[in-house]
């Protein structure tokens, strides 16, 4: 009998911006709109755009002092990414895949465009690459292997049908050491980050774990949202959610979960990201990761002497 996870299902499908949510930054890291320039990959039939999904993580980094803009062309000559410092990608898919979640989920991105992504990132460039659960995991898988990354292309789950969201935490060993957690400054330190369903994902050895599973299971169904008793799965143990590493004179971040990254809402009444109560440190995780990207060491921008953010 196929085992519909109905409220996730819905959360796929009914999720709206919150257009209304804002993160009180302490120190920005440079003035308004003089800060480096970050690209958001809308080329690929992505589900998490600036006009859409990621409508919050947008408007949190130009708060920081970025330019952002959407990446609307293929990936095809470096030269369109002179002038990009940090590169994301989240959610890219196929056109056979759209409307169509079933295996086999192909890549979105050629051959070419991977090869000058890489040498790109080579070259001192910073890629954020993000893949949710199957089939956008599938979809990343060929990329993320670029950098030595490899995307489960299922659902990962601590608990089946467990909500709330999965919680990364440092004291449970889940959330380790690296200085995305520990950011640049003190009160920039990270406790627990949440996320909601997403990919699994197998680390180099030369990466840093981020986001690390303890146990819990990944599906790996061939058709989205539908589980069975014969579905595939694995235990969580060696797998992660989240990583960091060098590449070259670059950076690369690679992350199973799309939703932690903004501020959504679902059936007009269910916070999911920044907004929810099980994640009120996420916003300023991402402020760290994109730190980390960009390789800020000082910060230019405003500072709010009163910080009375409850953490």
């Amino acid at each position: 009998m196929a085992l519909f996870l109905a409220f996730f299902h819905c959360i796929q499908a009914q999720e709206v911006p919150d257009t209304r949510f804002t993160f009180p930054i302490r120190h920005a890291a440079y003035q308004p709109g003089t800060g480096p320039l970050i690209l958001v990959d809308e080329a690929h039939h992505n589900t998490h755009t600036l006009n859409g999904r990621y409508v919050a993580l947008g408007n949190l980094l130009r708060q920081d002092g970025f330019k952002v803009l959407p990446f609307t062309a293929p990936i095809l000559n470096t030269n369109l990414l002179k002038s990009c410092r940090i590169l994301v990608i989240a959610n890219a898919l196929d056109v056979s895949n759209l409307g169509n979640w079933v295996l086999p989920t192909p890549s979105p991105f050629s051959r070419e465009e991977i090869q000058v992504i890489k040498e790109w990132v080579k070259n001192r460039g910073s890629l954020l690459l993000v893949a949710d659960h199957m089939p956008f995991a599938g979809a990343a898988s060929k990329l993320g292997k670029a950098f030595g990354f490899e995307f489960i292309n299922g659902f990962a789950f601590f608990v089946e049908e467990s909500w709330p969201p999965m919680m990364f935490a440092a004291d449970s060993g889940m959330l380790p050491p690296s200085p995305i957690i520990a950011g640049i400054k003190e009160y920039e330190q990270v406790q627990r980050v949440a996320t909601f369903t997403g990919s699994a994902i197998y680390v180099p050895d030369l990466a840093t774990p981020v986001l690390s599973f303890l146990d819990g299971l990944t599906l790996q169904p061939d058709t989205a949202w539908i589980f069975y008793n014969w579905t595939p799965w694995e235990n969580l143990g060696r797998y992660h959610q989240g990583a960091v590493r060098s590449f070259g004179k670059g950076k690369v971040a690679v992350f199973g979960e799309a939703d932690m990254f903004t501020a959504l809402i679902v059936n007009d009444s269910i916070a999911v990201g920044f907004n929810s109560p099980f994640a009120n440190q996420n916003a300023q995780f991402t402020l760290n990761l994109i730190h980390w990207l960009d390789g800020v060491e000082k910060y230019e921008g405003r500072e709010t002497k009163d910080d009375r953010r409850k953490t």
